[in-house]
């Protein structure tokens, strides 16, 4: 279970100069490096002013214990001030605080009007899905949680050494659970009183106890939310309408509405945590504990303690505790929760394995290349979290449709109370009734989550089949794509040359590899790696070369014995007046088929070819096709390869359309056209050198993201694998989850609205108020969830 740290009474703050600092990537890992010390509450670079401000628990850890940490970071320190027992920092600084009890999309926001009403508040953003609020803030942080307990929820401030806070036990449910058990017992024993023909005020009493027992979490909570953020939710409504019915003698209905509310909220807090597992599912990939190796011991440490360069031992059937490099060892490994990879892959050493995998086979000796916070979980994890907490076009329509949705319905419930009985000699206590009703549908609860809760379950669902999605925009976007555009290396291919062909002349086939492999074993070329790559693995030894030379951008020679032997390109050759006549034919045979042509000869033949092609991924066809099938009216490969060899992989891939010989702004210049031509275009890419493309395009979509720091940063979605049949994946799960929040949103006008015109005839009543919209509550969160269970 994760831990939550509190504020103690008797925090202080402090400040230091750093000299130094003048990059925020260094003042990031300043940061984090003073987060990690016990009894560091929080900690905050301001680069500008060159000062480290930092809260601290003066219990567990002193200044001059900060400044030697930052010291062995390099830096030169100096205390700026004394320090204080403010219990905040001097400067602004952001705070990730855990909520409990917090399950409503109407509540979120009224807390963050609250948390922004607090002198020092710059900003206050909740996540809903993980019951978080993070705080930009320069007054004191007690006073934030305090606001927080006194609107009604528990508060407690996220421990940053840790993946997340979030432990997934919502205290939600247990709040609820007792009040809702009490009141409910109540109305039953009223009723069963009333049955037998007891007393009224034995039967009044019962019910008089059940309004108590369930409305008392109401009162406290709305009087709150009136004090501190200044504005009237849901259970503000229901105790006016409660109060109200109790005051026109309505006593067994004012009942059945407290109950209602309270069984409402203890089953859309159990249904609302489902839409968590997710995530939670995540945090608990990469073990607490790693077996480590120091000093020529080996001992068992928390992730947090383990230090870049350690090396740690990973059993067969165990998790990867960390990010690594394979030092010793060779085992097949399963990164299908990182990647969502089917197949195990190999690794061996000098391969990079990522934290959450599962060794399969074999012990491994990992070197540790990041540290706990920064590892390939913690960040999806925290990527996330961030993509939670952005709102999507639909939700920030919803969101200013409901501002006026609540004062509209008070109003009119108002002029409901007064125009009838003033206006038409109406029976006041009648009409005053089915005003108290209508503020009961005044609340746009389920409205207001309809968005929210679909996109957290589609984000955790793409998470959990090795897709990152960095926000709900970027979610509902990959549904209305018309184009995708594709680079060709590394996406739609492997990106590594492979031999393909060798086409013998005057010399046999392993002549021609043998003098190829002995001259391309000097060379750095990739294409020569592919040749002594394709000998080794065919068990040919190449002969010892004298007299090496490289050509650049044309090939090379070598002598073997006392035979002089060249390498290369066809122009090349051709300078070096060695005939290609019998060659020719073979030559355009290879090059219409996109092959690289490799030609060997010596002083007065060519010997032979060898044709070279960067392959095909496995799924690169089978993806294309699936789009198409989605819809997609169009799919375009960019690429800097020449025209016969982009034409060659276009029509075997099954692209409709390709653009050669292009440098990254001619990429750009591409995307830009396709935009305005079609409107919504994903630029498919490796997240770097496409990222000019990637950034103008509708979607930038990076492939292979795991592991790689400026893929997961460059793009708006990550597939975390090689694996380009999650681009289809993606696309349908975006048109499902846009279904589901249209579904979601009528659904809930239309109840509302029907709720509501129940007035004219007077035929609306509290409990079926409540309950119409409780139970649309329930229903858009049951509906959002079925969106866990969606496929690739």
């Amino acid at each position: 279970m994760d831990k939550a740290v509190t504020i103690p009474d008797a925090a202080f703050s402090a400040d230091i100069y750093v000299r130094g600092i003048d990059c925020p990537d260094c003042a990031a890992r300043v940061e984090q490096a003073v987060k990690g010390l016990p009894g560091v509450i929080n900690a905050k670079v301001l680069v500008r002013s060159s000062k480290l401000a930092f809260l601290y628990d003066p219990a567990l850890i002193e200044v001059e214990q900060v400044v030697s940490k930052v010291s062995e970071l390099g830096y030169t320190t100096t205390k700026a001030e004394g320090c204080s027992n403010t219990g905040a920092l001097a400067e602004g600084i952001t705070s990730t605080i855990r909520i409990f009890g917090l399950d409503c999309g109407d509540c979120a926001a009224k807390l963050e009007t609250g948390l922004r009403r607090i002198p020092g508040v710059k900003r206050a953003v909740v996540n809903l899905a993980l019951s978080k609020v993070e705080v930009d803030h320069s007054g004191p942080l007690p006073e934030i949680l305090k606001t927080i307990e006194a609107m009604g929820y528990t508060a407690k401030l996220e421990d940053r050494r840790l993946k997340s806070g979030f432990d997934g036990q919502n205290t939600a449910t247990s709040k609820y659970a007792l009040p809702t058990v009490l009141s409910g017992t109540m109305v039953a024993i009223g009723l069963f009183f009333g049955l037998l023909g007891l007393p009224d005020s034995i039967v009044s009493a019962a019910y008089l106890v059940a309004i108590l027992f369930g409305g008392y979490l109401p009162a406290r909570n709305g009087w709150a939310i009136i004090r501190s953020a200044r504005e009237l939710d849901m259970n503000v409504l229901v105790v006016i309408a409660v109060a109200g019915a109790v005051a026109i003698g309505r006593l067994e209905e004012a009942a059945a509405v407290v109950f209602l509310f309270s069984l409402g909220n203890t089953l859309q807090g159990y249904t609302f945590e489902r839409t968590r597992s997710s995530i939670r599912a995540l945090m608990e990939l990469a073990p607490d504990e790693a077996v480590v190796r120091r000093d020529g011991r080996e001992e068992v440490l928390s992730v947090q303690d383990i230090r870049i360069g350690d090396v740690v031992i990973v059993r067969p059937g165990e998790r990867v505790p960390v990010d690594g490099r394979i030092l010793e060892g060779t085992t097949f490994v399963n990164q299908a929760a990182i990647t969502g990879e089917s197949v195990p892959v190999e690794k061996k050493p000098g391969d990079e394995v990522l934290a959450g995998s599962i060794n399969g086979m074999g012990a491994l000796e990992v070197e540790v290349t990041r540290a706990a916070q920064d590892n390939t979980v913690s960040r999806i994890i925290r990527l996330v979290e961030q993509a939670q907490t952005q709102r999507a076009p639909s939700q920030q329509t919803v969101d200013r449709f409901a501002r006026y949705y609540t004062p509209i319905v008070i109003t009119a419930a108002i002029l409901v109370a007064i125009v009838p009985p003033l206006g038409l000699h109406q029976p006041f206590n009648k009409w005053l009734y089915e005003a108290l009703a209508m503020l009961l549908v005044a609340c746009p609860c389920a409205l207001v989550i309809s968005t929210p809760v679909a996109v957290v379950a589609a984000l955790g669902n793409a998470a959990r089949n090795g897709v990152l999605i960095k926000g709900g925009g970027y979610l509902e976007e990959a549904g209305t794509l018309s184009v995708v555009a594709f680079d060709k290396t590394g996406t739609l291919t492997v990106g590594e040359p492979r031999v393909t062909d060798v086409v013998p002349l005057t010399a046999t086939a392993q002549e021609v590899i043998q003098v190829a492999a002995a001259i391309e074993a000097r060379s750095e070329h990739p294409l020569g790696e592919a040749i002594t790559k394709y000998a080794k693995d065919a068990g040919i030894d190449a002969p010892a070369v004298s007299g090496f030379r490289s050509v650049p951008g044309r090939g090379a020679q070598g002598n073997i014995g006392d035979k002089r032997y060249h390498i290369g390109s066809e122009r090349f050759i051709a300078e070096l007046g060695i005939s290609l006549a019998a060659a020719r034919k073979d030559i355009a045979r290879l090059q219409s088929c996109g092959k690289t042509v490799i030609i060997v000869g010596d002083d007065k033949r060519v010997l032979g070819l060898i044709a070279t092609a960067d392959t095909l991924r496995e799924h690169s066809r089978a993806a294309v096709s699936k789009l198409k099938q989605l819809g997609i009216r169009k799919t375009v490969m960019l690429t800097g390869d020449n025209e016969s060899t982009a034409s060659a992989v276009g029509r075997e891939v099954g692209i409709d359309e390709f653009r050669a010989d292009l440098l990254p702004e001619g990429k750009l210049d591409v995307i830009r056209d396709l935009l305005a031509k079609y409107g919504k275009v994903a630029m498919v890419g490796d997240g770097v050198n496409d990222a000019p493309a990637m950034a103008a395009s509708t979607v930038g979509i990076a492939m292979g993201a795991a592991g790689t720091d400026a893929a997961l940063e460059t793009a708006d979605i990550a597939l975390m694998a090689d694996d380009l049949l999650k681009l289809p994946y993606t696309v349908k799960l975006s048109r499902k989850a846009v279904s589901i929040i249209r579904q979601n949103i009528a659904f809930s006008l239309l109840l509302k609205g029907i709720i509501l015109l129940l007035v004219i005839p007077g035929w609306l009543t509290m409990w079926l108020a409540v309950a119409g919209d409780t139970g649309t509550s329930l229903l858009v969160t049951l509906n959002s969830m079925r969106l866990l269970r969606a496929r690739d």
